[in-house]
């Protein structure tokens, strides 16, 4: 899909060398004027208070000793409109808001081929933002949002709309409203970013299709990741930990069709994996551990496949809010299971039921989970799983494996 980052840097600014000059000016706006396509501007260090600047032609801005880009609270700081643009070793900082406008700091619009990599982007409203696009890069940039505001006077620190073949990796993420946001994006990857500390998701997707993303951290957000409304994402090697609140999880999947989610570590989230009108998921070798609840399976989840899981130290391993029950969640390891394994295959004999009645209870009840650790809690689950009667018959592990799976 991509070629690799330092190719696609070195054809960029190949290019622009090509037809350098050098020009005596005093500001990054008139060296935008005076350059002419595939040239390279050198922007030494400094403070530079310009609004609104405007690229509309494919240039190279290159930072040295790490100039200083400043909105003043007040203007979008860098436009692009142009493709096959770099921007590289920039900083970034106080871009304007606006409610009525997406001000960012970078926003680009309607342009392909750029690569946008190692600056550095302090309280923005949008810190990245890219509109109409495609095949592009975001690579190890740092951002940072404001700390101290809410969701409405902050945006989202890389923002993509409508667009399709984008790569964005190995960047640093903290303090915007979403870390990541993908609304109508198509064939893209996200990898090796750090997303944390932001106000409600650290990756957020909407009605985006054939995506992946690969080895990420999500950390400490207000309500971890969302994939809402999207079919065929893989999701690999991620760490969704510490999302807690009383509306937070480790990943919403909402309307979610033919995904995979494979080698993923939930840790010490209210709730690892709450799963609203999916289809068809593979949900395999991935580890739960220390959640409140692991999987939060709703009524209008089907034809899901959960096995060759690990359920360690999980409050509640599942939690469904009916009794009919359309998913497979045979072979996998549940810490809780008590059973026996007479044929020495690895198997236990007796299946799993991993739905507890005090579980069952909650999902209708939520104040009840102050007695979640008192004796009568206990010999309830103990009766429910002697004699079942309201527990779901069917979310059964009819394959519970006796040891973890090697992840």
């Amino acid at each position: 899909m991509f070629s690799d980052s330092s190719v696609f840097f070195r054809q960029i600014a190949g290019r622009c060398f090509k037809n350098r000059k050098k020009f005596s000016i005093k500001s990054i706006k008139e060296g935008v004027a005076k350059a002419k396509p595939f040239d390279t501007l050198f922007i030494h260090s400094g403070l530079y208070k310009e609004q609104n600047i405007l690229v509309e032609k494919t240039l190279s801005l290159i930072g040295v000793d790490n100039p200083v880009l400043d909105g003043e609270n007040k203007f979008e700081v860098l436009t692009i409109d142009a493709n096959s643009v770099l921007v590289t070793g920039l900083t970034i900082k106080n871009s304007g808001y606006s409610s009525m406008k997406d001000l960012a700091g970078i926003k680009v619009m309607n342009s392909r081929q750029f690569l946008i990599k190692n600056n550095t982007l302090i309280n923005s409203y949008f810190a990245i933002h890219i509109a109409n696009c495609d095949n592009f890069r975001i690579e190890n940039n740092t951002i940072r949002g404001t700390p101290g505001t809410d969701e409405q006077s902050t945006g989202n620190a890389i923002h993509l709309w409508k667009c399709q073949y984008a790569s964005i990796k190995n960047n640093d993420i903290s303090g915007h409203r979403d870390g990541i946001y993908f609304e109508f994006v198509e064939n893209s990857h996200i990898e090796k970013n750090n997303s944390y500390n932001n106000l409600r998701y650290g990756l957020h997707f909407m009605f985006s299709n054939k995506d992946s993303y690969i080895d990420n951290k999500f950390t400490d957000n207000g309500a971890g990741v969302a994939v809402m409304f999207s079919n065929h994402i893989s999701m690999y090697y991620n760490l969704f930990s510490m999302n807690r609140g009383a509306s937070a999880y480790g990943l919403l999947l909402k309307e979610i069709s033919d995904g995979d989610i494979k080698d993923n570590m939930f840790e010490n989230n209210t709730t690892g994996v709450l799963m609203e009108g999916t289809n068809r998921l593979h949900i395999t070798k991935n580890s739960f551990y220390k959640n409140g609840y692991a999987l939060r399976v709703q009524a209008s989840c089907s034809n899901n496949t959960v096995h060759d899981n690990n359920f360690n130290g999980n409050t509640f391993d599942v939690a469904t809010n009916g009794s009919l029950v359309l998913n497979n969640f045979d072979g996998n390891y549940w810490d809780k299971y008590e059973g026996y394994d007479l044929k020495r295959d690895g198997v236990g004999d007796v299946p799993y039921r991993p739905v507890s009645l005090f579980s069952m209870v909650t999902e209708n009840i939520p104040i009840a989970s102050i007695f979640i650790r008192s004796l009568i809690v206990f010999l309830l689950d103990r009766s429910e799983k002697i004699i079942p009667s309201i527990a779901p018959e069917n979310l059964v592990d009819n394959k519970p494996l006796m040891k973890p799976v090697a992840l």
